[in-house]
């Protein structure tokens, strides 16, 4: 059994370098001390850097992004620490990094008692971040090998759509960390069904972390609405709806933590002993290019 938090996670304008420490350091910390292995936090939580920005420069959506790179390795270090001290495993949601090839990509990386244990981009792009943004696409999959399992991030969109969730299953992945940030209802239940699709086809555990809140004073996070909440496949012994567990509201005004165990052996379980064979009954005939339309 391992304890997981998903963060609900609220966009506060902090306008300085310590009030963002301390405001990261208390949300850890309050979920570490309720005994959490696993905190993550939601897509493009790293932007409320732009906070610390002057108030033109954050109000600029391309301004916000270019000014935050600077505060890149301070923010690496912070959340390297708090995993080290605090001994999770933490996720501390993603943001737009300058590559060497001079594009920008959204990066989420994972950090453990060990320390940096890699990142993993965005793969498909949304219309908002490939139109107006100009943030590319990343490339490949990565699987982490923690103390708590193989895990992968799959971050927002990408969880619409069905191979990328198949290719981690099929490299052992047994939970995936979904950050999310959507604009809209209609966006949170988009993310929400690609989500639950995916722990039913794979028979595996899918977390998902939103962002909430407005946020009049940045361009790219001004209106948040999600639900924090574990997925499972409806098996034997896992909940009939497939949703262990949920947070209440789509748009609080303070962040908060959804705080669920979960059993990764019962999940396994179920491919071997469940109703139906989702994960198994996917045969290769059926792969992209290979079935016949009659």
């Amino acid at each position: 059994m391992i304890k997981l938090a998903a963060c609900q996670y609220h966009i506060d304008l902090l306008p300085s370098w310590d009030a963002y420490a301390r405001h990261l350091t208390d949300l850890c910390e309050d979920a570490a001390g309720q005994g959490a292995q696993l905190l993550l936090l939601p897509e493009y939580a790293g932007l409320v850097l732009s906070g610390q920005l002057p108030a033109e420069q954050r109000g600029d959506l391309h301004a916000s992004i270019a000014g935050i790179q600077a505060l890149l390795p301070a923010w690496i270090a912070l959340c390297a620490g708090l995993a080290q001290r605090l001994g999770v495993y933490l996720q501390p949601g993603s943001l737009p990094v300058l590559d060497t090839d001079g594009c920008y990509r959204n990066r989420a990386w994972l950090f453990g008692p060990e320390g940096n244990l890699g990142s993993q981009d965005k793969l498909i792009m949304t219309r908002f971040e490939r139109e107006q943004w100009q943030i590319a696409a990343g490339s490949g999959l990565r699987v982490f090998d923690t103390a708590l399992g193989k895990l992968g991030i799959l971050i927002c969109y990408d969880n619409e759509f069905p191979l990328l969730a198949r290719r981690l299953s099929d490299a052992g992945v047994d939970l995936i960390l979904a950050p999310s940030c959507t604009d809209s209802v209609a966006g949170f239940y988009r993310v929400r069904i690609g989500a639950q699709a995916r722990a039913l086809e794979n028979q595996i555990a899918v977390l998902q972390a939103p962002s909430v809140g407005l946020a009049p004073w940045s361009p790219a996070l001004d209106e948040n609405y999600g639900r924090a909440a574990l997925y499972l496949p409806p098996d034997y012994g896992l909940p009939a709806d497939g949703v262990l567990a949920e947070s209440a509201e789509l748009c609080p005004d303070r962040s908060h933590w959804l705080l669920c165990e979960l059993d990764l052996d019962a999940v396994r379980r179920v491919r071997q002993q469940g109703q139906v064979f989702t994960r198994r009954d996917w045969p290769q005939q059926f792969a992209p290019g290979r079935l016949e339309i009659l």
